[in-house]
């Protein structure tokens, strides 16, 4: 097998892939989430660079000639690095396709959202939702700048809402406070946001409650599609590598940390129950 690889800190990362796999569900998939040291979002960037090339490097060496980072905090921190320096040190070009780029390839969620978000807004004010490494990063308004130099990007970090998610809390009523504080103190830095990004591939489990403290005419936007839309796209101008990665239809789950933990907890984030494995790094 030489499988696409999904990569996230935790269970986030599977609702990313669950539109993947449903847009592309001919080819074969492993995804890795690094239970054992997460959360990412609190943590350096010196931190989660090293902590995402350790698991991007993992996968390759399982046989993924594709990975992508389904993660926003390993996307911000991590991905430029290892795409400009790692990819072209450790897999360089083909002496017989030297312009093709390095022989392995990571991919992040940032760049396909941030190259559509703007064609959304008719106000041009959008919301961005994301854990607090995120939000300081400033990925997003940096990226957003170079698609829509235009656009008003307001950000809040939402530091309480991937606990309640991995701690089975999203769904009562003590989640409520917390989805609209931060809501409110987004939409109250600018009344004419009518486009709110997810960015945090955990934030859909909380969408009923976000619909219900949004204004109906603010649309509100999750990862997944997008980012399987534009892996589609990128695998059609890459017909190279789209053959490397295998076709059979199979999907692998791995967790640094407990592969009962991981099976039991990951089913709200997959759609169906999963049998994780247990991964060394």
């Amino acid at each position: 097998m030489q499988p696409i690889g999904i990569f996230d800190s935790g269970y986030g990362g599977l609702t990313v892939m669950r539109e993947i796999v449903r847009e592309l569900p001919q080819y074969d998939y492993v995804y890795l989430g690094d239970n054992a040291r997460t959360p990412y979002g609190t943590r350096s960037f010196e931190t989660v660079y090293q902590y995402t090339l350790e698991c991007v490097q993992k996968l390759f060496a399982l046989g993924c000639p594709l990975v992508v980072l389904a993660c926003n905090t390993a996307s911000a921190k991590a991905l430029r690095n290892i795409q400009q320096l790692d990819l072209p040190r450790l897999f360089p070009a083909s002496p017989d396709a030297p312009t093709d780029g390095p022989t392995r390839r990571v991919l992040g969620v940032i760049r396909p959202t941030t190259e559509v978000l703007g064609n959304y807004s008719k106000t041009g004010h959008v919301g961005i939702l994301a854990t607090r490494g995120t939000v300081l990063s400033e990925s997003y308004v940096v990226e957003l700048e170079k698609f829509f130099p235009h656009l008003n990007v307001f950000q809040e970090p939402c530091p309480m809402w991937v606990p309640l998610i991995e701690n089975g809390e999203h769904a009562r009523h003590g989640a409520d406070y917390f989805v609209q504080q931060h809501l409110n103190r987004l939409l109250g830095q600018s009344p004419e946001i009518d486009t709110i990004l997810l960015a945090c591939t955990h934030y859909p489990l909380l969408l009923p409650k976000i619909r219900q403290y949004t204004p109906e005419h603010v649309t509100i936007l999750s990862q997944g599609e997008i980012v399987a839309r534009s892996l589609s796209d990128y695998l059609t101008r890459h017909p190279a590598l789209a053959r490397q990665c295998t076709q059979t239809g199979q999907r692998q789950f791995l967790t640094t940390d407990s592969a009962d933990d991981f099976s039991r907890q990951a089913s709200p984030f997959w759609g169906e129950t999963v049998s994780a494995v247990h991964l060394s790094l």
